[in-house]
């Protein structure tokens, strides 16, 4: 088949043109992907707000309203890259490893030292936050050094 808008890199499967042209979704995914991608440019440079997590979340709603803001975003020469590598291959970089899990741990510190919240909304944060940073630590740093070869070879 030939590939239609909606049709996303990261979307797992296509929405034909004639129910991606009838949604009333499509304005308000093109508008949050739009809110999402300058999020994620304004995370590239201040440093508490991530730049990755929302370009992938722009991507999304980009493949489900755009298919030109979708390929311009995904082949983007700064913000394409790391959306490639967790396409291709479900890498998180080093460093935004480090970053997430840094700003995760300064969340527990200021949830238990600072905040007044119950006991209860700690505790679901905690498991929350664990449960995120596991995802994160069991994802590859870099993609696959064999990627590619042939194993006869």
């Amino acid at each position: 088949g030939e590939r239609t808008a909606g049709a996303g890199i990261l979307g797992g499967h296509l929405l034909p043109r004639s129910a991606l042209s009838r949604s009333y979704m499509r304005p308000l995914f093109f508008t949050l992907g739009c809110l999402l991608f300058c999020l994620g440019f304004v995370g590239a440079f201040v440093p508490v707000l991530p730049t990755t997590p929302f370009m992938l979340l722009a991507l999304w709603c980009f493949s489900r309203s755009s298919e030109r803001f979708h390929d311009w975003l995904y082949h983007h020469k700064v913000f394409g890259p790391p959306m490639q590598q967790w396409h291709e291959h479900r890498v998180i970089p080093m460093g935004a490893k480090v970053i997430a899990l840094l700003f995760m741990g300064a969340s527990m510190v200021y949830l238990f030292a600072l905040s007044s919240a119950p006991l209860w909304v700690k505790l679901v944060m905690t498991v929350t936050v664990a449960i995120g940073a596991l995802f994160i630590l069991t994802r590859p740093s870099a993609p696959p050094a064999d990627q590619g070869r042939d194993i006869n070879q």
